[in-house]
């Protein structure tokens, strides 16, 4: 008779507890899943496909106005938010069920219902209690609003999905990349946005001149950017609501919403009866093993705070499958040259260092820059500024950085990822003809150095 009733038991099918359970199933292990909500997690239901979504079809507003420049005439144009949202929903259902239908065809155990550990090697689900031999806790993440007087006016981007009706106005706090994607998106279908954020600069992180370059493009569009700006409080006036600021200001709106951070999805799992240790933020303390303080209990993904991007996920959840079930052979995970993009209005993205981490970490550094009108603009006279950046080592060495904002800048630099990931030098970059005319070309004949910033 088995030990345990499975050999691994997943709490929470996002991207990576639904990518470790098929692995560890097609590796031989008996495995289940639960979960208490959709399939798909974070990412599929209120996360990177519907704002990517949301993102193509703000992007129709310009893409009208362009098409006239080159001979098209478009005619009456008129957005209906209601048909999105239910295409939307349509094309999110479709999804759930895929991921379901990926995990049978492994044969992993999919149990409808809220997981809670019972022990370092037993779940209840509901009024039913199970034995794993390892527990992967795979919860995700929640948006946080911080307190203050009025924050039960705000929304979310958890709620921002299932808007029944767009605002005319709204203004949006915060400075991360889904405060400015949404800025963006509503902007572009019609809304008056202000986008507030406590710090000087939004997208902390990213390489200065590419958040001092995108700051300048929302602008010249017309959205109202409000950096060192702090919500005191709110008040429900009517339809409306009053956003007072803490420097004594005001705003109007007909909605606020808040993307200031998120956390993890720790709390009332019973962890503590496993003796899982958390940080200060709730997330899951864990090896490089991803074993947490318990050593049945692993942990991985937006819950254990590291780098809350859902390739990251799946890739942990790799890693992971190999060291619990397979030869072991990867099962480490480095997470530099991690690429990233932010669909905002322009896109940006982003792979290595930026200036500033390399100067800190490397000292002497060389850096080439590009800002430049896509050809598309010529015909269309949009004012829209592209912009390239490298960040290498001296002397045609290797390149540490790579970012990019302009039209399809998370396509380009996914491929250039793969180059940096191989160790590409400034000197191979020269040395690769380019395609043209592409935007993309120009990371292969950058020439003009520029000096650093200090």
């Amino acid at each position: 008779m088995a030990e345990f009733d499975y050999d691994l038991f997943v709490i929470g099918a996002g991207s990576g507890g639904v990518r470790a359970a098929r692995m560890a199933a097609n590796e031989g292990a008996k495995v289940a899943v639960a979960e208490d909500k959709d399939l798909g997690g974070t990412c599929v239901n209120v996360g990177c496909v519907p704002k990517k979504l949301f993102t193509y079809a703000a992007h129709f507003a310009g893409d009208f106005e362009d098409a006239e420049a080159y001979g098209w005439d478009v005619g009456a144009r008129d957005f209906n938010w209601p048909r999105l949202i239910s295409n939307k929903d349509s094309e999110i259902a479709r999804l759930n069920g895929i991921y379901g239908r990926l995990m049978d065809e492994a044969g992993v155990t999919l149990i409808e219902g809220r997981a809670t550990l019972t022990g370092a090697n037993s779940v209840t689900v509901g009024e039913t209690e199970v034995t794993a031999k390892y527990i992967l806790v795979a919860t995700g993440g929640h948006p946080v609003v911080p307190g203050f007087p009025g924050n039960e006016h705000v929304i979310t981007s958890d709620q921002a999905f299932h808007l029944e009706a767009l605002p005319q106005r709204l203004v949006m706090v915060g400075g991360g990349y889904i405060a400015v994607e949404f800025a963006g998106i509503f902007h572009a279908l019609g809304v008056e946005v202000t986008q507030l954020y406590r710090g000087p600069l939004f997208l902390r992180g990213f390489d200065h001149d590419l958040r001092e370059k995108l700051a300048g493009e929302m602008r010249k569009q017309g959205v109202d950017l409000r950096f060192d700006s702090q919500v005191a409080k709110i008040e429900k006036q009517g339809d409306a609501f009053k956003v007072t600021l803490e420097d004594g200001g005001a705003l109007e709106t007909d909605l606020v919403m808040y993307a200031t951070g998120r956390a993890p999805n720790t709390q009332g799992l019973g962890l503590e009866t496993a003796g899982v240790e958390l940080a200060e933020n709730g997330a899951v303390k864990v090896d490089g093993h991803f074993c947490s303080s318990a050593p049945s209990v692993y942990a991985l993904g937006d819950v254990i705070d590291r780098v809350q991007l859902t390739p990251v996920a799946i890739a942990e959840a790799m890693i992971l499958v190999d060291h619990l079930f397979g030869e072991g052979a990867h099962a480490h995970m480095s997470y530099d040259n991690i690429p990233s993009a932010v669909f905002s209005h322009p896109n940006l993205a982003t792979v290595g260092l930026t200036e500033e981490e390399a100067r800190k970490r490397h000292g002497d550094i060389e850096v080439y820059v590009s800002s430049f009108k896509a050809m598309k603009h010529t015909l269309t006279g949009r004012d829209e500024t592209t912009f390239m950046k490298l960040v290498t080592e001296p002397g045609g060495g290797r390149v540490l950085g790579l970012h990019m904002m302009g039209e399809a800048a998370g396509e380009i630099v996914q491929g250039f990822a793969v180059a940096m990931i191989c160790g590409a030098t400034k000197a191979q970059f020269d040395a690769t003809i380019g395609i043209h005319p592409t935007s993309a070309e120009e990371f292969v004949t950058l020439r003009t150095l520029r000096k650093a910033r200090e």
